[in-house]
């Protein structure tokens, strides 16, 4: 009876977080093919209403909609690989008992969580780098990321016995042989882990080009979106009396264009990773 009591109220909140999640999604896509005066009245719950694309071809028509989408995944890719390259190689040499010191290394790099140099000491060294208007502005300041660094150290202390590696080095095994062979192929959950990280974080960032990036040919997807939804609803306050009306509705329906546009890519990759997700995470920030 207990049990059956137990499995109702965990069924219940898990069904009750699943529609408070769920919803919200819904009502975007919903919201973005409907027509946007029953959006505004508040007419659209659920289902689209009057299906309209106009809002779709404003936002797709634009070709820097799409220069937007290819700087995004030229800087995710290329941003995940060094992040990954990065990481790994800092993470690993932490995680061995052997490596002399380790604690303070770890030490140190944990204080960068909670102490910065601040925005302006950041911009000059990456100027002084000749790193502004360039995409290495966008990768490199944040080539790690010291709570991921934590994880994957983590999981490579509790995940992979230190016996295996001994026994690697003894028979002669070289370090950076023991990385690429034992290491790494007994890692792919961790990794998967980092790759939807450090992609989702790099398609997702803006401020960093909003800082560093003047050149409109290099701007990211997030920021080429930004300005379309500030041009359009600068475009509904000055548009005079004079279809002043859809201006407003058409920057209305842009705003949740905008959101699946920019979050399509993200949702379309998570199903490729998930099976390691949990696992890696679970393991990687609970363990050790």
């Amino acid at each position: 009876m207990d049990d059956k009591i137990f499995n109702t109220v965990v069924n219940t909140l898990a069904a009750l977080i699943l529609v408070v999640v769920l919803y919200p999604l819904i009502f975007i896509v919903s919201a973005s093919f409907s027509d946007p005066a029953l959006v505004l009245n508040g007419e659209v719950l659920l289902w689209p209403k009057q299906i309209t694309l106009d809002a779709y071809r404003n936002v797709l028509q634009n070709d820097q909609i799409w220069n937007g989408y290819l700087n995004s995944i030229i800087y995710a890719v290329v941003g995940t690989i060094i992040n990954l390259i990065m990481t790994t190689l800092a993470a690993y040499p932490l995680s061995r008992p052997d490596v002399p010191g380790r604690g303070i290394f770890m030490f140190i790099i944990t204080l960068t969580m909670f102490f910065g140099g601040g925005l302006i000491p950041t911009y000059l060294l990456v100027k002084n780098l000749g790193m502004v208007n360039t995409m290495w502005a966008l990768i490199v300041p944040g080539a790690i990321a010291t709570y991921n660094l934590i994880v994957m150290r983590t999981y490579f202390q509790t995940s992979i016995p230190w016996e295996i590696q001994e026994a690697a080095l003894i028979d002669g095994s070289s370090n950076w042989r023991l990385l690429t062979s034992i290491i790494l192929p007994l890692s792919k959950p961790i990794m998967a882990v980092m790759v939807l990280f450090y992609a989702v974080g790099h398609w997702n960032s803006y401020f960093s080009a909003l800082i560093y990036l003047g050149d409109k040919d290099l701007y990211p997807l997030q920021l080429v979106l930004r300005e379309i939804l500030m041009i359009s609803q600068s475009d509904a306050v000055d548009g005079g009396n004079v279809g002043l009306e859809s201006k407003v509705l058409l920057a209305e329906s842009i705003k949740y264009v905008v959101i699946i546009v920019s979050s399509l890519p993200v949702l379309i990759m998570y199903p490729f990773v998930q099976k390691h997700f949990v696992k890696g995470v679970m393991i990687g920030s609970i363990k050790g």
